[in-house]
C-alpha cells in the first residue's frame, strides 16, 4: 500500500518566506529591459526588486496550487507594485484590515530612485510573518530580503494589506 502524502501548503508558503531572508540573496537584483532602446536594470541593483521578491513567491507556489486542483495565486512574474496588485486581485486575493501570518503588505510610497513613467516615489511590498515581523526586499541597504518590524517601528504607513482564502 502506497503511503498518503498531504502537502502542507501554508506550511511550505510560510518556510519560503522566512528561508528568503535567511543569508545573502543576490537572485532580485537585476531584470534588463530596454526602454525607448535604451537598455536599464528594471530592478536598479535589487533598490527596486521588492514587487518582483513577492510576486516571484507567489508564482512559485502556483505549481502547488495546480497540483492541488486550485486557482493560481497569480499569473506573471512583475517588476512594479501596481502590477502586482493588479495580478493578486485578479487572482482572488483581497484587502482585509489586520495583519495575519502570510498576508501581503503594500507600504506607503517614499522618494528613491526616478523611473521613467512611474517618476521618484515608490510603494514597498513584502510578506508578514507574524509577531510584529515582515520580510521585504531590503531596498535602501542590503538590496535582499531582509527580515524587519512591521512598520519599520512605526516610521512607514501601512497602505493595504492582502490576504487570500487558501491561507485560512
Amino acid at each position: 500500500m502506497l503511503p498518503v502524502v498531504i502537502i502542507l501548503f501554508k506550511k511550505n508558503y510560510l518556510a519560503m518566506i522566512r528561508n528568503m531572508a535567511k543569508g545573502e540573496n543576490h537572485v532580485f537584483q537585476n531584470f534588463f529591459i530596454t526602454i525607448d532602446g535604451a537598455e536599464r536594470d528594471a530592478l536598479n541593483g535589487g533598490s527596486l526588486a521588492c514587487g518582483t521578491v513577492v510576486s516571484s513567491v507567489l508564482y512559485l507556489q502556483n505549481s502547488t496550487l495546480e497540483f492541488l486542483k486550485k486557482p493560481r495565486w497569480i499569473q506573471f512574474t512583475h517588476a512594479n507594485i501596481p502590477a502586482v496588485e493588479k495580478d493578486m486581485k485578479d487572482s482572488g486575493w483581497y484587502q482585509i484590515d489586520d495583519v495575519r501570518e502570510g498576508a501581503i503588505i503594500t507600504w506607503e510610497a517614499r522618494k528613491g530612485t526616478e523611473i521613467p513613467v512611474y517618476g521618484d516615489m515608490h510603494l514597498h511590498m513584502g510578506f508578514y510573518l507574524g509577531n510584529d515581523r515582515a520580510v521585504s526586499n531590503g531596498s535602501n541597504s542590503t538590496l535582499m530580503p531582509e527580515e524587519h518590524h512591521y512598520t519599520y517601528d512605526g516610521t512607514r504607513k501601512i497602505l493595504r494589506i492582502w490576504w487570500h482564502s487558501l491561507l485560512d
